[in-house]
């Protein structure tokens, strides 16, 4: 008897192990899609548009006031990230998927940040060219607001597609917390547009907009923390149903304060302010590009079995990436350093980090 208990006994410890790393496995995948998503997005709006426009920080400064600050923060980020990159694979290796996850929630935050001062120190250094004129700001930033409206959208997402079971008091605190600091970006700087527009119809679909986003927030928000207290598939649905207004509300915003009568003029850049620019932005795309792959080979890695023949071939993927990180950092730093493309770069259509 003795001994049939402690086969039981041992049978479920290594099913609860084998389903504690199953959720570790869900969860990671969740962590490289919402990166992804990021560093895609933020890739798109600085360095693949083709307006040349400041990048400001939440506060409405630019996030550095000269060019040599810029590279020296991009140089130095580079270095973290080779570190990070590095830290993910060993982590990964030993089978840590959270810690894989919470180094790749790092690494998302680390390459935003990174483009950001990058697209910064590409527009300084256009607009010191000689023929080129500096950007006049609007009412409204684009990148700021775009930005919050992508992370309300992923918000409402994991709602809408995360089990009952995986919902979390702690991940619904955090959505929360995600939603309304977002919300609260959003409805300030369409206040402040609002308040400084001289169209009398645009200063009230201002305030307009900002009270219907804030009512189906209300809205929401009441659900969530109903689906918290008493936790169930009805109160679930709930959250999924209200999720809905909010981002449609949001998208309406966004999408008529992204207008471009409200966005002022974008920068006029000499030739040679281009080819500056395009120098310095072709190394931060080798980045974000680099590590977008990393982060799908992650995703790809975590839905495989140990034992499946695939696993060597992927690793073997994820070690390519790692390589490419470092090589799209050496290339940023050289560019950021001379002002110049080490290398030819190659056309804008294999920048894509899809």
């Amino acid at each position: 008897m003795a001994s049939g208990g402690s086969a039981k006994s041992a049978s479920e410890g290594s099913s609860s192990i084998l389903s504690g790393s199953l959720q570790q496995r869900k969860k990671l995948v969740s962590v490289c899609d919402a990166c992804k998503g990021k560093m895609q997005l933020v890739a798109d709006l600085l360095l693949l548009s083709s307006e040349t426009r400041p990048v400001t920080s939440g506060e409405g400064f630019a996030v550095a006031e000269t060019f040599e600050q810029c590279r020296d923060t991009v140089i130095a980020r580079t270095k973290e990230l080779s570190i990070l990159t590095h830290d993910i694979q060993s982590q990964l290796n030993m089978g840590r998927f959270m810690e894989v996850g919470d180094r790749l929630l790092e690494m998302g935050d680390l390459v935003v940040s990174l483009t950001e001062f990058s697209a910064h120190a590409a527009y300084l250094a256009a607009v010191e060219m000689p023929g080129s004129q500096a950007s006049l700001p609007g009412l409204v930033d684009r990148y700021k607001v775009t930005r919050c409206r992508h992370e309300v959208e992923q918000s409402c997402a994991m709602l809408r597609v995360t089990a009952l079971a995986d919902l979390t008091p702690q991940l619904l605190l955090e959505v929360s917390q995600n939603i309304s600091k977002n919300l609260k970006t959003l409805t300030d700087a369409s206040i402040q547009a609002s308040e400084k527009s001289k169209d009398r119809f645009a200063k009230e679909q201002f305030k307009l907009s900002v009270k219907c986003m804030s009512t189906s927030a209300t809205a929401l928000l009441a659900c969530v923390k109903e689906v918290k207290t008493s936790p169930s598939e009805l109160t679930r649905n709930r959250c999924v149903l209200f999720s809905g207004p909010l981002v449609q509300s949001v998208n309406a915003l966004v999408g008529f304060a992204t207008e471009p009568q409200f966005l002022g003029r974008a920068a006029t850049i000499s030739p040679e302010g281009k080819a500056v620019q395009t120098a310095i932005l072709g190394g931060a795309m080798s980045v974000v590009s680099a590590c977008v792959h990393l982060t799908q080979g992650l995703r790809d890695v975590s839905q495989l079995p140990e034992n499946s023949t695939k696993m060597t071939d992927y690793r073997e993927r994820l070690r390519n990436s790692a390589c490419a990180v470092s090589d799209g950092c050496n290339l940023l730093s050289q560019a950021l350093r001379e002002r110049s493309s080490p290398r030819t770069l190659p056309p804008v259509n294999s920048h894509s980090v899809n």
